[in-house]
């Protein structure tokens, strides 16, 4: 099992001291020494205050914040948790995540999503009812223009014309692509595109909420597995070539109860299929953060 960590100073409950520079450093080599795989930052370029005060995010944009990550860091993966693809067009998305995976030295890992805030899309000047195809089109688009940078491509809302000058991404064929959610179209575009799946196990108003399909149980988890392992070896792959990462919520490692039910559905969600765990940290000062790691990292049995 590898670990991920989000970055905590998204959470409503985050000390204003996770956004200073200094801290952010600090954080991000801690979490690297200690074992993390990869560090994680979701997109939201126009979050509402509603949703934000619900508990919503407010992060950073996710590619200046991992590129600052890179800088400070040798080993550790920056991952997109998740891109949302239709707030950009294909070539301004590879411009920016290629650049990010130039300056790490190739540590990207492009985790992307449909998005689901429809007050965000309208702020983005983005058709909300149109997101779905347009994230398709668009993922097809991004993986053309990481194949053969110098091919135009056109879209329903871009045209290139002529050859192109585009840079390649370090990462060959490109970045690894991981794909969020829960649906059945999801499963299919990591299928043909993903070297990575990231659902969300959810309560089903959670799951409604960011406009995926329920999934609530450890059975649940399993039984979409079996379909993606099916639909892999239909089209010539295997479920072993595609990592599968689960998020588990902050805990009390003080709390002998809690720490039991974490250590039970971890090993229930990693026999069921998934390789990778995204961990959430306490985020009420940078003290906090850096204690919950340095947990984890040992209860977990990580290594740096």
């Amino acid at each position: 099992m590898n670990f991920t960590v989000e970055f905590p100073s998204d959470v409503p409950t985050a000390d204003p001291e996770l956004r200073e520079p200094t801290v952010m450093r600090a954080l991000v080599t801690h979490a690297e020494a200690v074992g993390f795989d990869a560090i994680a930052l979701a997109d939201h370029p126009a979050p509402s205050a509603k949703w934000r005060r619900a508990g919503g995010h407010n992060t950073f944009d996710p590619a200046v914040a991992l590129a600052y990550f890179a800088a400070a860091t040798t080993r550790i993966r920056l991952m997109t948790h998740l891109w949302v693809l239709p707030f950009r067009t294909p070539y301004l998305t590879a411009k920016t995540l290629t650049s990010l995976d130039e300056v790490s030295g190739g540590r990207l890992i492009a985790g992307v999503g449909a998005g689901y805030l429809r007050s965000e899309f309208a702020a983005l000047g983005v058709d909300f009812d149109d997101r779905v195809a347009l994230f398709d089109e668009y993922l097809a688009a991004l993986r053309e223009i990481w194949l053969n940078p110098e091919r135009p491509v056109t879209g329903t809302t871009f045209a290139a014309t002529g050859e192109l000058a585009v840079n390649s991404p370090v990462q060959k064929p490109h970045p690894p692509l991981w794909i969020g959610g829960n649906s059945p179209a999801t499963l299919r575009r990591v299928v043909e595109y993903g070297s990575g799946w990231c659902p969300m196990l959810n309560p089903a108003a959670v799951a409604s909420a960011v406009r995926t399909a329920a999934m609530e149980t450890v059975d649940d988890f399993e039984h979409a597995v079996d379909r993606l392992r099916q639909l892999l070896a239909d089209a010539g792959r295997r479920l072993a070539d595609v990592e599968i990462q689960v998020a588990i919520p902050t805990i009390d490692f003080d709390d002998a109860p809690a720490v039991d039910s974490i250590d039970d559905f971890v090993s229930a969600i990693g026999y069921a299929g998934a390789t990778r765990i995204l961990a959430h940290v306490d985020a009420t000062s940078a003290s906090a953060a850096e204690t919950y790691m340095t947990r984890f990292a040992d209860h977990f049995g990580m290594t740096g």
